[in-house]
């Protein structure tokens, strides 16, 4: 059986680059409150005692952009350096409306009544594997969790001299396809200069977020690094710049799978980098989730401003326990990838996005795009081949 290895990391709502991102998946929830056919593309940069928030927006209603930039920063923890404070930070806006080339592309052209022309051309990526229950790899799997606990145990005061950076990353064994056990695992997370020594550090996040989160049947003396340089008191947007988009592998399946390379965050669901990597993960878990493959990756390909995809492949790597073939027609049939069915079948239409943001857009509950209803319908149809 062959050994391997497999890394992936995660971030915290605190890195930079996550505050950026739910900025941006603030504005798009703030304009899809008041107007559901509203259309958003919002970047965002964060640096030292700055937040500039740039883009396209199409929407019935103005957009408190200061506002929701404040209230965001607040949400995540920034209210005690003076650097990066939500109180003090200064906002620059460069927002205008969206083009009208881009506009006839998505409502004009092929696209009628409901349907939608896709935003943008495209390719983009949805996948499942039964390595978890939530049909996520188990790498990235971990580093979230692991992530996520140290916002936990930062907010509750557990831990109360955390600060909001941080930075996660979990190696697993694998035999053959199977994951095995973790042999590393990496916290790097900021904090004040009230914490006494680097082992009081490592002691309490054992303690509190590593054996919180690992389960003990895989934790068979794995490598740990807490803060390998030592000191992490300088951090967040003060101590390196973030921007909108930028943790395209940490919003997915943490390298395990293949990655279209759009970005997620400050767009609504017309642009089918969103909504087609939700519509293909939500296929690809139902296959894996109605016993058709035990790992599933669907890739879908879209023209701007036309609804119908461009192409659909779908690739259970091997496992597939119907005929591939028909596994890919099977799915074609049963899922409509046009933008319009995508948005409509998984409400996407409706505020929400910023959950996303932070600790993945996969694998956690509550969003539509992780329901499994339609397995037991879709293996009905597989057994009817």
């Amino acid at each position: 059986m062959r050994q391997w290895f497999f890394t992936s990391e995660s971030v915290t709502e605190g890195h930079p680059d996550k505050v950026a991102d739910q900025i941006s998946d603030a504005v798009v929830d703030a304009a899809l409150s008041v107007d559901p056919n509203a259309r958003v593309a919002c970047e965002t940069l964060v640096t030292t005692g700055l937040v500039v928030v740039a883009g396209e927006l199409r929407a019935a209603t103005e957009i408190d952009f200061e506002g929701l930039a404040r209230q965001t920063i607040r949400k995540i923890g920034y209210v005690e350096d003076p650097n990066f404070h939500a109180d003090t930070v200064a906002v620059q806006v460069v927002a205008h409306t969206q083009s009208p080339d881009i506009a006839l592309g998505v409502d004009g052209g092929e696209a009628t009544n409901l349907e939608l022309g896709a935003g943008d051309q495209g390719l983009m990526f949805g996948y499942a594997v039964d390595q978890t229950p939530e049909l996520m790899p188990l790498p990235i799997a971990l580093a979230h969790r692991l992530a996520e606990r140290l916002a936990h145990v930062r907010k509750s005061g557990t831990l109360p001299y955390l600060r909001p950076d941080g930075k996660t990353q979990v190696t697993v064994e694998y035999q053959d396809k199977r994951p095995i056990r973790v042999t590393d695992i990496l916290i790097s997370t900021q904090h004040d200069e009230s914490i006494g020594t680097s082992q009081d550090m490592f002691d309490d996040l054992y303690r509190e977020v590593i054996s919180d989160v690992i389960p003990q049947d895989l934790l068979d003396e794995p490598r740990i690094f807490i803060n390998p340089t030592g000191r992490f008191v300088i951090g967040g947007p003060h101590g390196d710049t973030g921007l909108t988009g930028r943790k395209i592998i940490v919003d997915t399946y943490g390298g395990y799978a293949r990655h279209g390379g759009g970005a997620f965050s400050g767009k609504d669901a017309s642009k089918v980098d969103r909504s087609a990597a939700y519509g293909a993960r939500h296929a690809a878990k139902t296959v894996v989730a109605a016993g058709l493959a035990t790992e599933c990756e669907i890739q879908v390909s879209y023209a701007i401003g036309r609804s119908e995809p461009f192409s659909l492949l779908v690739d259970p790597h091997g496992t597939s326990t119907v005929d591939p073939a028909k596994l890919e027609s099977l799915v074609a049939d049963f899922f409509d990838f046009r933008p319009s069915a995508i948005i409509d079948r998984l409400k996407l239409t409706q505020p929400g996005f910023i959950e996303t943001a932070a600790y993945g857009h996969f694998g956690r509950p509550g969003f539509t795009w992780e329901s499994t209803d339609a397995a037991a319908e879709l293996a009905r149809a597989a057994a009817a081949l």
